[in-house]
């Protein structure tokens, strides 16, 4: 196998790694409803903020890497929800699918060897898709850890 498709199947699995800690579907799965907006004592976030802001950072990255028309939100609001807890109660899953769906959207160009890894972003400023790609997975294993932590202060992480 060549080094090439090696380098992408290794970040197609760092998108969405749990071989060393939880992954997202562990982080958020099974969280009761009324505990999403609460903030645990002595934390600054609550478990949607950060779900959120994984979302929201997770949609600009993607679209900055594959769309030169992209405009990122003003920092660091854009990338924050406005509330602690969530508008209604479809709007955790919505958040759950679409943090899926861009995952999936950014494994597809990693392993699209259309897309050179190595290639500056032509609208960036020296950003390749291999930077992008590792800035998912650290962003994400971050804030995973954040939310794990969130739980374990409200009592419900069981991992």
């Amino acid at each position: 196998m060549d080094h090439d498709k090696q380098l992408r199947q290794q970040l197609s699995k760092v998108l969405d790694w749990h071989e060393a800690h939880a992954d997202f579907s562990a982080a958020v799965a099974d969280l009761p409803a009324e505990l999403r907006g609460r903030l645990p004592e002595g934390l600054p976030y609550s478990a949607w903020q950060l779900l959120e802001h994984i979302r929201l950072a997770l949609w600009d990255i993607v679209e900055f890497s594959r769309d030169a028309r992209h405009k990122s939100p003003d920092w660091p609001e854009g990338y924050w929800p406005k509330t602690a807890a969530p508008p209604d109660t479809t709007a955790w899953d919505k958040s759950v699918k679409a943090i899926q769906d861009h995952l999936k959207e950014m494994r597809e160009l990693v392993n699209d060897p259309k897309h050179d890894l190595f290639a500056p972003i032509p609208h960036g400023s020296g950003q390749t898709l291999l930077r992008q790609a590792l800035l998912v997975a650290d962003h994400n294993a971050y804030h995973l850890g954040q939310l794990v932590l969130v739980r374990k202060a409200l009592g419900a992480w069981k991992g």
